[in-house]
């Protein structure tokens, strides 16, 4: 097994624990797990690497875990759909929240598509995967800060997602492959941050969860 081969499959797996966790979660809560804008992203980046990288690349490793993680986005979506209205606020129709919803999807498309188009779908598409999971590592901090609660996420998301994101980050920024001729600077700079934000949501959230099994313990009187 090549090296690059062996880091596709653990970044795959620990990110089809993060699908599949946020699927879970996203059920029992009744919410989504995954911030929308970077789930829009993610479904687009998803749909068309599968449809470009199976034309272009053919059979690989990484085509069929797009695949795979494009199958776990639609169950992603469901919980967003269905869940995601409430936290609108109260003014904002249904109508609206889902016009809405459709429009952050079709932007995503756009913009990854128009990726592809300029660099190519193994460098747009690396580049895009990096963007958009620094967006992600963001947006769950401000996600948990809106929320004021664990509600809809899990300490499994989180250090999956920075586990799963290291692995691309040591093979394309740190060792390099030849379609992008090499390391590349900017995909290492954009995982150190990546991993920076990770690590700051692990430790909130990890606080956050703390304090709510605190506050659950029964207070004796002696």
């Amino acid at each position: 097994m090549s090296f690059a081969l062996l880091m596709v499959l653990l970044s795959g797996t620990c990110w089809s624990l993060v699908y599949l966790d946020a699927i879970r979660i996203g059920i029992k809560d009744k919410t989504y797990a995954i911030p929308f804008w970077a789930l829009a992203l993610n479904f687009a980046w998803e749909a068309l690497l599968t449809l470009f990288g199976y034309r272009e690349l053919g059979v690989q490793a990484q085509v069929g875990m797009n695949a795979v993680w494009l199958l776990f986005d639609f169950g992603i979506l469901y919980t967003y759909f269905k869940y995601g209205i409430k936290e609108f606020p109260a003014s904002v129709s249904p109508r609206w929240f889902y016009l809405w919803s459709v429009l952050v999807i079709l932007v995503s498309l756009v913009i990854q598509y128009f990726f592809i188009r300029q660099f190519g779908v193994i460098t747009g598409g690396s580049y895009t995967a990096f963007l958009q999971n620094l967006l992600m590592s963001i947006l769950f901090i401000g996600m948990l800060i809106k929320r004021k609660s664990s509600r809809g996420q899990t300490l499994l998301i989180a250090v999956m997602k920075g586990i799963g994101t290291l692995f691309p980050t040591i093979l394309f920024g740190f060792v390099g492959i030849k379609e992008t001729h090499g390391p590349n600077h900017l995909v290492l700079v954009l995982g150190i941050l990546i991993f920076f934000f990770d690590v700051l949501y692990v430790y909130l959230l990890y606080r956050v969860k703390q304090q709510e099994r605190s506050s659950e313990r029964p207070e004796y009187i002696i």
